[in-house]
C-alpha cells in the first residue's frame, strides 16, 4: 500500500480556504440583502420632528407650529434700552487707581462690576465711596458715565 499524498498540512489550508470563501459568501448575501440600491426615494427620506431629531418617519401635521414672520429674527439681539424712570444707579467704588486714571463699581442691585474713567467723573471718589452714575456704551462695552459721589 502506498502512502497517502494528502498531508496534514495540505489539508488544513484547504480547510482555511473553504472556510474562507463560505465567510466571504455570506458576507456578500448580507450586503445584497442590505443594499439601499434599487428602493423608492421613500426608503431614502430622513424627517426632523418637532423636537429637533433626524427620524425615518414623516412628523406628525398635528404637532406642525406655524411661525408669524415678524417672530423670526435675522442677525444678532438688539439690547433693549435701559429703564427710563431707574437712569441713576448706586454702587460702591470697589477699585480706583488713581495714578491710571480707571475703576470699578459694583453694582448695589445687579452685583456686576462696571468699568468707568476719570474723564467721566464728575465730583471726586476714592476706593469704599458710595456713588450714582448713568450707564452708557463704551468702545469695548457697558461704563459708567457722571459718577458722582453720594453722602
Amino acid at each position: 500500500m502506498g502512502r497517502s499524498k494528502q498531508s496534514f498540512q495540505k489539508t488544513e489550508k484547504e480547510k482555511a480556504k473553504f472556510i474562507k470563501r463560505k465567510n466571504k459568501e455570506e458576507k456578500k448575501e448580507q450586503r445584497k440583502s442590505s443594499s439601499v440600491k434599487g428602493k423608492g426615494l421613500d426608503s431614502m427620506m430622513a424627517y426632523v420632528d418637532h423636537h429637533g431629531n433626524i427620524t425615518d418617519t414623516p412628523p406628525d401635521p398635528k404637532l406642525k407650529v406655524e411661525l408669524k414672520l415678524e417672530d423670526i429674527q435675522l442677525g444678532a439681539k438688539v439690547e433693549e434700552a435701559a429703564d427710563p424712570h431707574s437712569k441713576l444707579r448706586k454702587g460702591r467704588v470697589i477699585l480706583y487707581k488713581d495714578d491710571k486714571g480707571y475703576g470699578f463699581i459694583k453694582d448695589s442691585i445687579t452685583k456686576e462690576q462696571i468699568f468707568f474713567h476719570l474723564s467721566s467723573m464728575v465730583t471726586e471718589a476714592r476706593q469704599g465711596d458710595m456713588v450714582e452714575y448713568e450707564l452708557g456704551k463704551g468702545p469695548k462695552g457697558i461704563v459708567a458715565l457722571g459718577v458722582t459721589k453720594t453722602l
